[in-house]
């Protein structure tokens, strides 16, 4: 496993109808909050999400790559890529990128025939999961993921027990916080939750 990434916490939980990403808001920089603002959960196509943990930087360069190379792909092929080959190529850019290594811990998700999710370090070492988390507060929503995933959850407990993940970082990991941004990828596409729907599930 990876060195642990510092300065946020992402969630992914595959669901029968869908899969879920979630991270929280905050950029740290050692001690220092840098932002309450940052988005970590992206849109790669369609039906396809990344989340990263680490550098932002680093992070906004793999998620640039990743949407040309799937708008590419698109053209070629005349369909979109599937997840486990989203998923093989971030890990082959990481792997090739070893000595000027992209700073981030990734989840890729996404619905073709079924929601898939995918976990991939810095080196380019990938494993398929169900539910699974990273960056600075894994342990905390580690715990709560254990506790409370089943593999017959609905999209709709998925969200309220990715919500619960990234709460508990929130309390206990001091370089996660300053809300949440949620996603859902289901056969309907990619859809990320409004501020305000986060915070009704939240209540």
């Amino acid at each position: 496993m990876a060195e642990k990434l510092k300065g946020t916490t992402t969630v992914g939980i595959v669901c029968k109808d869908g899969v879920v990403l979630a991270a929280d808001r905050r950029a740290s920089l050692g001690n220092m909050v840098l932002s309450e603002s940052v988005t970590k959960v992206f849109q790669i196509d369609d039906h396809l999400a990344l989340a990263g943990a680490g550098s932002v930087g680093d992070i906004l360069s793999l998620v640039r790559l990743l949407r040309a190379e799937a708008k590419l792909y698109r053209a070629k092929v005349g369909y979109e890529m599937s997840v486990k080959a989203l998923a093989t190529l971030t890990s082959n850019i990481l792997h090739g990128s070893r000595f000027m290594p992209y700073f981030g811990w990734f989840l890729v998700a996404g619905y073709d025939e079924k929601p898939g999710l995918y976990s991939i370090d810095m080196a380019g070492g990938i494993t398929e999961d169900k539910f699974t988390a990273a960056g600075s507060g894994m342990e905390f929503a580690f715990a709560v993921l254990e506790d409370g995933y089943t593999e017959d959850i609905k999209l709709e407990e998925g969200i309220k027990l990715a919500l619960r993940a990234i709460k508990a970082a929130t309390r206990r990991d001091v370089f996660t916080g300053d809300g949440i941004t949620l996603v859902t990828v289901t056969k309907d596409g990619y859809r990320e939750l409004s501020k305000e729907e986060i915070e009704a599930l939240l209540k």
